[in-house]
């Protein structure tokens, strides 16, 4: 191996654990044409310890669960009860996390996890997902709050009703709430005869 390529290749995986908070993954590397041993030859220096499959961090750092997660369920978007965590619209710290998948992504791994998954029509998926930040500052796809308060009226018998509420008057009181696309959203998603009733309430 060249010396200077060696150099470049480490340089390059140094850079992506500062940007992304001390976790690197095989894919990253995939993405920049650099050879993943590089992250077997770091584990053994002790400079990196493999947390989940293709996923590495620095061995001081608390784990992101959240960036792990959507790191080994690619397709997966945060949503529910998770959503509204991330959005500041609940309280509760998710013990497992919720999300949204495609119809007929199939995972043993999620089957069988306590994880809360939801299946949607392959093409609703990606309608009003965001980028918003995990705890611990790393990049994650998650459902933007007009979509996160259309999905939680649409799964209301698997959500509690005081979260249910809470967030519903969470949401009303943001300056950066956008009514008419929640409207928009609860037409696509046929719950704006379920969201009216709230929001004449609340508003």
């Amino acid at each position: 191996m060249n010396t200077n390529k060696e150099r470049t290749g480490f340089h390059h995986i140094y850079k992506i654990l500062q940007a992304q908070h001390g976790i690197v993954r095989t894919a990253d590397l995939v993405d920049l044409d650099i050879p993943t041993t590089y992250l077997s030859l770091m584990t053994k220096r002790g400079e990196l310890e493999r947390v989940a499959w293709g996923v590495y961090q620095k061995p001081t750092l608390l784990e992101d669960e959240f960036f792990l997660f959507q790191s080994q369920h690619k397709a997966a978007v945060f949503s529910h009860e998770t959503a509204l965590f991330l959005h500041d619209l609940t309280d509760r710290t998710p013990l497992f996390f919720s999300c949204t998948l495609p119809s007929g992504y199939h995972s043993i791994v999620l089957d069988e996890s306590a994880h809360q998954v939801f299946y949607i029509k392959r093409k609703l998926v990606e309608i009003g997902v965001v980028e918003r930040q995990s705890p611990h500052g790393n990049p994650l796809r998650v459902t933007g709050l007009e979509r996160t308060i259309v999905d939680i009226l649409r799964s209301r018998s698997r959500i509690e009703d005081q979260i249910l509420f809470d967030a519903l008057k969470r949401y009303a009181r943001l300056k950066s709430k956008n009514i008419e696309l929640l409207y928009r959203y609860a037409e696509q998603f046929r719950v704006q005869n379920i969201l009216r009733p709230y929001m004449e309430v609340l508003l």
